[in-house]
């Protein structure tokens, strides 16, 4: 075979196999298996004791980080949406590379309908088996069987700064897909925000 022909057939192997991740990943082929956190009462809180509900969105935060401080008013406002509409927001604490907030700067959360719960990844093993990288980063899970499906994984909308210039409700659109039954439509998005501390 000519260098050309080689050159042709790698490409063509190339964008076939890219082609066919994209369809496995929006497909939501990758599947979760269940977890238990403690929450700040110190009770432990299952995964799979969310099985019932239609979504589970998990939101990996951290009180110093100032893009999850400038999400906090969206990601209220997102869980008093859908919470009244069988969508569950499971909030992880993810370490960073920046000192404490005094209490008077930290997130506040909250929902009409008190569906947010506040969870400790002791060991980062739901960041790590998530795929989490940056907070706020959210992944959207759908029961399925006997587990959950990511349907989801990336930025809450494509503009962390200045909320009125969003132009793309990235997690929005994905839970209005799925509570009408229809596909997610993305299967992820690049975030930015502050990078989570490995250990």
């Amino acid at each position: 075979m000519s260098f050309r022909r080689l050159s042709l057939l790698a490409a063509a192997t190339l964008v076939f196999c890219t082609v066919g991740l994209g369809v496995a990943r929006a497909q939501g082929t990758r599947t979760v298996t269940d977890f238990t956190l403690k929450n700040a009462a110190n009770a432990s809180v299952s995964l799979s004791s969310y099985a019932g509900s239609k979504a589970v969105v998990v939101v990996f935060i951290n009180q110093n980080c100032p893009f999850s401080k400038s999400y906090q008013g969206r990601l209220n406002a997102l869980a008093s949406t859908y919470g009244g509409q069988g969508v569950q927001f499971l909030y992880i604490d993810a370490p960073i590379n920046i000192d404490a907030a005094s209490d008077a700067q930290k997130l506040v959360l909250k929902s009409d309908s008190n569906n947010i719960t506040y969870l400790t990844d002791e060991g980062q093993k739901v960041s790590n088996q998530l795929g989490a990288t940056k907070t706020p980063e959210v992944v959207v899970l759908q029961p399925a069987g006997n587990g959950f499906t990511v349907r989801y994984k990336g930025a809450i909308d494509d503009n962390p700064q200045v909320e009125s210039d969003v132009r793309q409700r990235y997690l929005a659109q994905v839970l209005d897909n799925l509570l009408a039954g229809r596909p997610a439509g993305i299967a992820d998005t690049r975030v930015a925000g502050c990078l989570i501390k490995k250990f």
